[in-house]
C-alpha cells in the first residue's frame, strides 16, 4: 500500500549547477551532499539529484511528472522561469480548485507543480498530526 510520494530523483549533467538551481528554486539548502547524490529535504519530501547524465534526459523526463506543492502557483511559476527554466504547460485548472503547471528545469527535467487547496498532509495515511 502507498503511504505517498517519499522521494523524486532527477538525473542531471551537471550536479554543481543542478545543486545551486534546486537550492535556489527550493530555497533549501541540502542535507546530503555527495559527488553521486545531492539531497533537499523539502517539506518532508526527498528531492533528490542524481549526476547519471548519460540516459536521454528528455525522453526519461517525459514518462513521468512528480508535481510539487506551492501555495501560489502564478507566483512560483514566474519564481521558476526566473531562475532559468523553461514554460513545459500553462496553468491549467483541473477541478474543484486545484491549479497544476509544469516546467523543464536546466537540466531537462519536467518539473511539476501543484496548488491544491484539498491536501493537507495531516489528512494522509503516515502523515503529520
Amino acid at each position: 500500500m502507498f503511504l505517498g510520494i517519499r522521494t523524486v530523483i532527477y538525473h542531471v549533467n551537471d550536479l554543481e549547477k543542478a545543486k545551486d538551481w534546486y537550492t535556489r528554486a527550493s530555497g533549501v539548502a541540502p542535507y546530503f551532499d555527495q559527488p553521486f547524490y545531492v539531497g533537499f529535504n523539502v517539506g518532508g519530501y526527498e528531492l533528490g539529484l542524481d549526476p547519471d547524465g548519460s540516459s536521454d534526459e528528455r525522453e526519461a523526463s517525459d514518462k513521468s511528472v512528480a508535481y510539487w506543492g506551492v501555495e501560489n502557483i502564478e507566483s512560483s511559476l514566474k519564481h521558476l522561469l526566473e531562475l532559468g527554466a523553461t514554460r513545459h504547460t500553462d496553468v491549467q485548472d483541473v477541478g474543484e480548485g486545484i491549479r497544476v503547471a509544469t516546467v523543464r528545469d536546466p537540466f531537462g527535467n519536467i518539473l511539476g507543480i501543484i496548488q491544491n487547496p484539498h491536501f493537507s498532509l495531516a489528512n494522509q495515511p503516515g502523515g503529520a498530526s
